[in-house]
């Protein structure tokens, strides 16, 4: 700690612990509650910044993280108050588990953890970006880590609605894109993207983006890497091209080149994962008013939009989500490998139940993974028993023993035909061969025959659009494109970008739109295409000067 913690407060239906951290604004400390009895983990304003403006801003902080805890990656608020000594407080979830930041100096984390992280993070900045709250602090620091090994997002305290784009008071400089030092500094849902983007290189490399060891790494040298020089590469060799790509999108000097929000981002994470062969990672967004297809789940089940419920607190199932309760969707099938099915649905209590005769789960990226037992596609033909070789003329063919004592004289004309015998035997075996894989329904493909082709399951089932282009007639801009692969049910969604992010997306079965208005100088559509099945293709975007 930088500084010795102010004195705790005395709070009624709170037992004080010990400290646990202190900032510039605030301390926090951990205590006992007495009922429901937990450990919680108290912030606590600092005595000498209680102002008005101070003040408000804790209570922001409040409301904020309180309208956002619901999701299972964002701290959970309990409640808030003022002490009896005049410092406002806030009670939140305890996360015992040391913050990100902490375990990526001691070292850096596995591509699989910092995929599976930086997907649930997403999922919790989209919800708080629905809800129209920017956080504009997202660092490996403020990313804790609950008891059951999950992220949770913390820290809303600069947090600002995603109207208010001029704002970058307390910004991290490691993890800040370029227009935060600009003049005036300008914030939007892609500055968010840029800062999670860092955040997951951080956790990759084990230091900010442009950060070098054993050089200056002032704030001034931070900021000139920043806005001038292009983002490092990860140099591991357990990292595929395809996440240095997606990171350098992620963090691109301007901001129209960015994903144009975090769920996309995290889209664009989890193709990193099946790259891999990784257990993919759900998406979940909490939204207030999610559209009818997002309720219906039509992505293999990879994105979970869930609607905002208002639950009793006399309710026993009033409780945050967690890793050990929540019933976990089934990952992405590989090509090739067959799902491994139940015969009911599975209960929410499925990972705490003894079921002796399921296979071992086997823990892959914090997912199980269900170990299909070998099935029998067909019943294996008997093999006919060899014949004697044939430096072994005089071998006897397999007769029962005489009696004891007794001898038994074998006739030249068994010779004959054991000979005879032998020879039918290899005469069945060559077409009694073929007689079995035509008789036998179910006989397995040989790897020469019937054995599909692998497929891309995420990029190669949907093409994206073709001949993307824009022109102006007077205020109005036309887009058209083509369709390069026209199926019955077409149709696609196309939303404007600007500099302010993604503006409402909108549906059409044309391959034509037209802005109509006086459009800015720079005019940015993305056009994705969508099957009947509502599969879709990558995004594709254009822009007219």
């Amino acid at each position: 700690m930088s500084r010795t913690p102010s004195p705790p407060p005395t709070l009624p239906g709170f037992t004080y612990l010990q400290p646990l951290g202190a900032g510039g604004f605030a301390d926090v400390f951990l205590y006992e509650q007495e009922m429901p009895r937990r450990k919680v983990a108290v912030k606590v304003l600092l005595a000498d910044r209680i102002t008005t403006g101070a003040a408000q801003e804790f209570t922001d902080e409040a409301n904020v993280m309180a309208m956002l805890s619901t999701h299972p990656a964002i701290v959970t608020i309990y409640q808030a108050g003022v002490a009896g000594d005049g410092r406002p407080y806030l009670v939140m979830e305890y996360c015992p588990r040391p913050n990100l930041q902490a375990r990526a100096r001691r070292e850096p984390f596995s591509v699989a953890e910092a995929l599976r992280v930086g997907i649930q993070v997403a999922g919790a900045v989209e919800t708080a970006h629905r809800a129209g709250v920017l956080h504009r602090d997202i660092k490996p620091a403020n990313i804790l880590v609950t008891e059951y090994n999950r992220p949770a997002l913390t820290d809303f305290g600069i947090a600002s609605t995603t109207g208010a784009v001029t704002e970058a008071a307390g910004m991290s400089i490691p993890w800040s894109p370029p227009e935060s030092f600009a003049e005036p500094p300008r914030s939007g849902p892609r500055t968010d993207v840029y800062a999670l983007g860092a955040t997951i290189y951080t956790l990759l490399v084990g230091r900010s983006p442009f950060e070098r060891p054993g050089e200056r790494n002032t704030s001034a040298d931070l900021i000139e890497r920043i806005e001038r020089m292009a983002l490092p590469p990860l140099a591991r060799a357990d990292s595929p091209a395809s996440l240095q790509a997606t990171l350098a999108r992620a963090m691109a000097k301007n901001a129209d080149d960015r994903y144009p929000s975090a769920v996309a981002f995290a889209r664009a994470l989890q193709k990193v994962q099946i790259e891999l062969s990784h257990s993919v990672t759900p998406i979940d967004i909490v939204d207030e008013h999610p559209s009818a297809d997002e309720l219906r789940d039509d992505d293999d089940g990879l994105t979970r939009v869930r609607e905002v419920q208002s639950i009793s607190p006399d309710s026993p199932t009033a409780t945050r989500p967690s890793a050990a309760t929540e019933p976990r969707l089934p990952a992405a099938p590989l090509t090739g490998i067959p799902r491994f099915e139940m015969p009911q649905a599975p209960s929410a209590h499925e990972h705490t139940q003894r079921r002796p005769a399921d296979p071992a789960p086997v823990v892959v990226d914090d997912e199980p993974t269900l170990l299909r037992p070998p099935t029998v596609l067909a019943p294996t033909a008997p093999q006919p028993q060899q014949p004697a070789p044939a430096e072994s003329p005089l071998a006897s063919p397999a007769v029962d023993e005489p009696a004891a004592g007794t001898k038994r004289r074998v006739s030249p004309w068994v010779w004959i035909g054991a000979a005879a015998a032998v020879v039918a035997i290899g005469v069945a075996i060559g077409l009694g061969g073929d007689l079995t894989r035509s008789l036998l329904p179910s006989a397995a493909p040989t790897a020469e025959d019937d054995e599909p082709a692998p497929q891309d399951v995420v990029s190669g089932i949907v093409p994206p659009v073709d001949d993307l282009a824009g022109t102006r007639a007077g205020d109005a801009v036309t887009f058209t494109w083509t369709n390069p692969d026209p199926q019955d049910g077409d149709s696609y969604i196309w939303a404007q970008v600007t500099l302010d992010g993604v503006l409402q997306a909108q549906t059409t079965e044309s391959t034509t739109v037209t802005l109509e208005g006086v459009q800015p100088g720079r005019t940015c559509i993305e056009v994705t295409l969508v099957r009947a099945d509502r599969r879709s293709a990558q995004e594709v975007r254009e822009c007219v000067e």
